[in-house]
């Protein structure tokens, strides 16, 4: 295979608040090197994208020393919380602008889709703007002509095709926007984001024919995600990006561990415990602590997921019962439960305070993210009759990884997700 992307001590610098320097000194300074073919004079000066913290320097490092080659045909995942730099990245592939110092080398046409509308023009018509996008993408009127109706097809918007584009939703957006970047012939596609906004069965649909172009037809992708799910499934390598650095290059699988123990969200919802404004409830008991699987976010499949939370009674109860809800990757559909689970049947007394520990088999689940829902409360006559005394919202997620496909790892497929499979034990 043959390299389609050399990067070579790349690095971006913005200065905060101010366009230019802030002062004509400086920007005179900035322009006289640059006429005599000399380095930025500032372009030393700065600090590392830190932000969570306010910093010394006006100047920051987006992006700082960054090397790497892409193969073709490879698709590269690449990671890393917000503010990494993984956008600014993808920019200066795409030549949205242009690194500070370094360099970038690029064999053949690149297409991307970085930001929802991006190239669209919202008075012309979906057909027009294919059109549009694919003359920015740089593709001739005949190539265009020959996919159009496979590109409108994918998209899925054909009802709407001759409607100008400012009356689509974010979604239709992204739909057509991607179709024009997929199905044209350029040898480099760039997908940042951009395609949480679509729904799930277009998502499905995206990642498939990302696979089809870098298997079948040999081109190479670059593809930005928060779901590790997705990048462990579609891509063959990755990079670690944090505080604009280049932490780790290599397979995906090592990456995604790398990170989830480095950015491990396990535990965010411990800073949001008592906020009651994102609780509900009654509030005679609530959750005070929550850790799940150790704090760490990985979780291999062939080990149990434990539960650990502490309980406070803040008002006489007869009875504690214990349920928890798994989401699928987008947060918006339950796919599986555990029931109501008793803890406690004696009645507990206001002031008290209680630790409960259960564990679950992960090889029930697929290798995917899952948004937790977890839910404290009593009995009633019907299952829709429960009283919650607290609930917490998704504010946890699991992140099932594994390198083994589904039934290598033990999953039962006649035994689907769905509710009052999660098999609590208490400890």
């Amino acid at each position: 295979m043959s390299t389609v992307i050399k990067v070579e001590n790349l690095s971006k610098q913005y200065r905060l608040g101010l366009v230019g320097s802030g002062t004509f000194k400086e920007d005179t300074k900035k322009w006289w090197a640059k006429i005599r073919g000399k380095e930025n004079p500032y372009a030393f000066e700065g600090e590392e994208n830190n932000r969570s913290v306010k910093g010394g320097s006006d100047y920051v490092w987006s992006l700082k020393d960054i090397n790497f080659e892409v193969q073709q045909g490879d698709v590269l995942g690449i990671v890393g919380r917000n503010g990494a730099g993984k956008s600014t990245l993808l920019k200066i592939l795409s030549k949205v602008t242009a690194p500070t110092t370094g360099s970038i080398k690029a064999k053949g046409r690149i297409a991307s889709l970085l930001e929802v509308g991006t190239g669209f023009h919202p008075e012309l018509t979906g057909r027009e703007n294919i059109f549009l996008n694919g003359a920015i993408l740089g593709m001739r009127s005949h190539e265009i002509k020959f996919k159009l109706d496979e590109i409108i097809a994918f998209a899925g918007v054909e009802r709407y095709i001759d409607t100008p584009v400012k009356r689509y939703s974010s979604g239709m957006y992204v739909r057509l926007a991607f179709a024009v970047a997929a199905h044209l012939e350029n040898e480099i596609l760039i997908i940042d984001e951009v395609l949480a906004v679509g729904d799930s069965e277009f998502q499905k649909k995206c990642l498939g024919k990302m696979s089809d172009v870098s298997k079948g037809e040999g081109r190479t992708v670059l593809f930005v995600s928060h779901n590790m799910s997705a990048i462990n499934k579609l891509c063959n390598k990755s990079m670690f990006l944090e505080n604009g650095k280049l932490r780790n290059f290599g397979n995906t699988f090592d990456i995604i561990k790398e990170y989830n123990s480095k950015n491990s969200i396990a535990n965010l919802g411990l800073d949001l415990i008592n906020d009651k404004t994102i609780r509900r409830g009654g509030g005679e008991v609530r959750f005070i602590k929550v850790e799940i699987n150790n704090g760490n976010e990985f979780i291999d499949p062939n080990e149990d997921i434990l539960f650990k939370f502490s309980v406070e009674v803040f008002k006489n109860v007869e009875e504690l019962c214990f349920g928890c809800l798994l989401f699928n990757s987008e947060g918006n559909e339950p796919i599986t439960g555990s029931g109501l689970i008793e803890l406690e049947s004696n009645i507990l007394s206001q002031g008290e305070i209680k630790e409960y520990s259960l564990k679950v088999k992960a090889k029930i689940l697929r290798t995917g993210y899952f948004p937790v829902y977890l839910w404290l409360g009593r009995k009633g006559d019907k299952f829709d009759d429960a009283y919650a005394f607290d609930v917490l919202d998704k504010l946890y997620f699991l992140n099932i990884i594994s390198n083994l496909p589904a039934i290598e790892l033990g999953y039962d497929f006649s035994n689907p997700l769905g509710f009052f499979n999660l098999n609590f034990e208490l400890l």
